[in-house]
């Protein structure tokens, strides 16, 4: 009886006021496109994770750290009136450290053990959170951080801005995505985006710097007692071996 109630609620996650964007929230029609959409990256990055696997498989955990850095700082929420809620992603790192493709995966794989164990986002609406947190957020640190490096900034800045902005356009795409799915009745998408954003807006910052200053704290521990492991994974990041 013990097995089989564990069993239905591992199985049947239930509506819950949470974080991300809650189970049942979106239309049907959007879900099925933010799953489609995610699709291709999450293809990519599971060929991206069996070649750093395959090449080097000392890397297994430092990957799997990336990974617990997500799950520990995305639990971390703070509910909103929106049908999410706002909170640090932790996808920057593992973006800087494995390429952005990678952490779709692991952003995926954390959200499905969240909506599953923990009622926070759901299956219904873990395209959109997937497409939200592992593909715009990974994405845009991944960017933010390579720009700054050819531009001559100093590393701490670097993961800062990499960290903080891929949290900020996370929410901003998440925002789009509550918007598309309900246009207010007067002023369509933009005036629902406002209103969303607004919202987000008030919370978001202060998480965004904090998740900047703590993921360059978390880096700065990995370059003092991994440092060669560290410098022989971002050299093979940058020569395109893995």
């Amino acid at each position: 009886m013990i097995a089989l109630g564990l069993g239905s609620f591992l199985v049947m996650p239930k509506a819950a006021y949470a974080m991300h964007i809650m189970e049942g929230f979106l239309p049907v029609k959007w879900s099925i496109s933010w799953y489609v959409l995610s699709l291709p990256f999450l293809i990519w990055g599971l060929i991206s994770i069996q070649k750093i696997i395959h090449k080097e498989p000392k890397y297994k955990m430092l990957l799997g750290l990336a990974g617990a850095f997500v799950f520990i700082l995305s639990a971390l929420k703070i509910p909103s009136v929106t049908g999410s809620c706002s909170h640090p992603t932790g996808v920057g790192l593992g973006a800087i450290l494995f390429g952005p493709t990678a952490m779709t995966v692991i952003g995926c794989i954390v959200l499905i053990f969240q909506a599953l164990l923990l009622a926070h986002g759901g299956i219904t609406t873990l395209g959109a959170n997937t497409f939200s947190m592992g593909v715009v957020g990974p994405f845009a640190s991944f960017i933010i951080y390579h720009g700054l490096k050819r531009l001559g900034g100093p590393q701490w800045l670097a993961v800062f801005a990499a960290a903080a902005l891929g949290n900020l356009l996370t929410y901003v795409t998440t925002s789009v995505q509550l918007a598309l799915a309900f246009p207010a009745a007067t002023g369509g998408f933009m005036a629902s985006l406002t209103k969303f954003l607004g919202v987000f807006a008030l919370t978001q910052l202060p998480l965004a710097i904090s998740e900047g200053l703590l993921t360059v704290f978390i880096f700065n521990l990995l370059t003092s007692y991994n440092s060669a492991e560290l410098k022989e994974l971002l050299m093979f990041r940058k020569e395109g071996k893995v």
